[in-house]
């Protein structure tokens, strides 16, 4: 009788099997974002991507939530799982609000600086795939994971930058015209540096994974 029990409840290595699942939807969905950027007749095809691959984000996350509701053994604190899983949808989903604001406006064109800033949302994807593969052996592996939580608050930091030089610049081109370019390409900014901006919060939720259980 308890082995049949035993045999329901979800072993620790689901979970991080639907973390690496879930960062792995970020990578992809960092890509798709990366090449809409590029502009030009691809765009909505790439938008798309990022849509299906959010939903596919989704997914992961419902599946995680549920197993923590239903396990009596999780590889951490729940409160830790929901956090951690939380902040990956975030990313994913602003993902999804940038490419709907750019088919809102039907942009086929974007700025340099607004490909700059997808080129550090997909390295900040990278890392926290690299990251997340890591919390299974999270004390032989502290060293890296704070290596790279680190290097994703670099990247954080530098996304700070380029948007203050995209901003700028998009306000020189515009000045003295029409101010609605202006305005659409504020938003996307605004939209671009944010997806950074959540790669950070799954940084720091890693880094108090860490903290608690090292």
């Amino acid at each position: 009788m308890l082995s049949w029990f035993q045999a329901l409840l979800p072993k620790e290595d689901n979970f991080f099997r639907l973390f690496d699942a879930h960062a792995a939807t970020l990578t992809k969905g960092a890509e798709a974002m990366r090449r809409m950027l590029d502009g030009g007749d691809e765009t909505e095809k790439w938008r798309q991507d990022i849509i299906t691959y959010e939903n596919e984000a989704d997914d992961v996350a419902r599946e995680v939530l549920f197993a923590v509701r239903r396990s009596f053994i999780t590889p951490f604190d729940r409160s830790d799982i929901r956090g951690l899983t939380n902040s990956l949808d975030d990313a994913i989903d602003q993902m999804q609000k940038t490419a709907k604001t750019i088919g809102l406006y039907e942009q086929r064109e974007f700025e340099p600086k607004m490909r700059e800033l997808g080129d550090i949302a997909l390295l900040c994807a990278v890392k926290t795939v690299e990251a997340v593969s890591l919390l299974p052996t999270m004390r032989k592996n502290h060293d890296r994971l704070n290596t790279l939580t680190e290097e994703i608050a670099t990247l954080e930091s530098d996304s700070d930058t380029l948007y203050d030089e995209g901003m700028k610049a998009l306000y020189a081109k515009h000045r003295e015209g029409n101010t609605m370019p202006f305005i659409i390409g504020a938003e996307i900014y605004d939209h671009l540096e944010k997806v950074v901006d959540r790669f950070e919060d799954v940084a720091n939720r890693i880094n108090g994974v860490l903290v608690e259980h090292l």
